[in-house]
């Protein structure tokens, strides 16, 4: 069974919500990394198999296929087709997971995997009636951002509370404070902010054109604990999960390119080893990165012990600090050493690319060595894949 590669992988800067990449349609965002990462590696386009990008809304200008929509505004031949994939906060995870897949499977040589999400653009919509003259009364809008919408009455009403109501929740079970919150978020920034400066990311993140973005927008070289514990928690009156020390809103792209060894003449950055996906009960999906992780490192015959890098997604820091404490045996220290999500940012659909993406660049800067990247996903699923260099 031939093995999968990463070959290259590229993001935008991700810009907060209503920013600087508020005015760029999102399959505009998918096309500008899907060119990138094929002009960079000359890679002839004819040669990609399929096109598996992630997107968790599909509501707007993301609908009817993204994938292939990006694909086509990239200047691909054609013949070249696209997939878009959902699973929400992992999507792109997921459209790694299925390219790699496919190429051990022998189905494919190349696959350009990845993902897209403009949080700005998401729209407002309306439930319509299944009648067709509705009743008097006027019809519910939903803002598909972020969040539960159209929740189907039957779930269990603990499942249905919101992502940041679960973020309270895990805090409070695994006794994660205020003070442990607002001092991960700051290490976040600090750690992206002393990246940037470094050039750390100098060789994953394409410019887009005509905007004035240098660097991930939601980043705060200032900020500080005291700053961050004057924010009045956001879900609960007593609680303790406020803007500060969660994701914010964003827009993005990301791109992964996969192929078999030997298909491209360059050097691949890591091989996927193994991945492995994770359910949890709805309203505590911050924890099940855990599990997948343990999964997957259990799949490749490895232990904690082996990891030498780990891209955790940041949703939250409570979420991020219960995994953390999940994994005794892994030095926190290796976790998100350049950032993370609470300060570059979260646009759901490429996410996993970006983490999956900066793992495998920080093999290449390390010479080698074994990189996790995990992923939790509301309504209580994890992701997590293992690269080696």
């Amino acid at each position: 069974m031939p093995a999968s590669f990463v070959y290259d992988a590229v993001r935008t800067p991700f810009g907060r919500a209503g920013g600087a990449l508020s005015g760029i349609r999102p399959d505009d965002l998918a096309a500008l990394v899907m060119r990138s990462i094929v002009e960079r590696t000359g890679l002839d386009p004819s040669r990609i198999d399929d096109v598996i990008f992630g997107d968790a809304n599909q509501a707007g200008e993301d609908n009817r296929d993204v994938a292939r929509f990006g694909a086509l505004l990239a200047g691909f031949p054609t013949s070249v087709t696209g997939v878009t994939v959902n699973r929400l906060c992992a999507s792109s995870v997921e459209a790694v997971i299925q390219g790699s897949r496919a190429i051990e499977s022998g189905d494919a040589d190349v696959i350009l995997a990845g993902g897209v999400e403009s949080m700005s653009r998401a729209p407002y919509v309306v439930e319509k009636s299944p009648r067709p003259f509705p009743a008097a009364g006027n019809p519910t809008m939903w803002n598909t951002a972020i969040g539960w919408r159209m929740t189907n009455p039957a779930l269990p009403e603990p499942w249905t509370i919101s992502n940041g109501e679960s973020a309270e929740k895990i805090a409070r079970e695994w006794g994660i404070d205020r003070d442990a919150q607002d001092a991960f978020a700051v290490r976040s920034h600090r750690r992206a902010a002393s990246a940037w400066a470094e050039g750390v990311y100098d060789s994953e993140v394409v410019a887009v054109p005509g905007v004035a973005l240098t660097r991930d927008e939601g980043i705060r070289d200032d900020t500080s604990v005291d700053k961050l514990a004057a924010l009045r928690p956001l879900f609960a009156a007593d609680g303790s999960v406020t803007a500060g020390n969660s994701s914010p809103i964003n827009d993005g792209a990301s791109a992964v390119l996969l192929a078999k060894e030997g298909a491209l003449p360059a050097e691949p950055l890591a091989r996927v080893v193994s991945r492995a996906s994770h359910g949890v009960d709805p309203d505590v999906f911050p924890i099940a990165p855990i599990e997948a992780a343990n999964k997957a490192l259990a799949r490749a015959g490895l232990s904690w012990s082996d990891v030498d890098v780990v891209e955790l997604n940041e949703a939250f820091a409570s979420q991020s600090l219960a995994c953390i404490a999940g994994w005794p045996e892994l030095d926190p220290s290796k976790v998100n050493m350049h950032g993370g999500a609470i300060a570059i940012g979260h646009p759901l659909g490429a996410s996993g690319g970006r983490i999956v993406g900066h793992a495998a660049h920080e093999l290449r800067r390390r010479g080698g060595g074994v990189a996790v990247a995990a992923i939790c996903i509301g309504v209580g699923q994890g992701l997590a894949v293992v690269l080696e260099r």
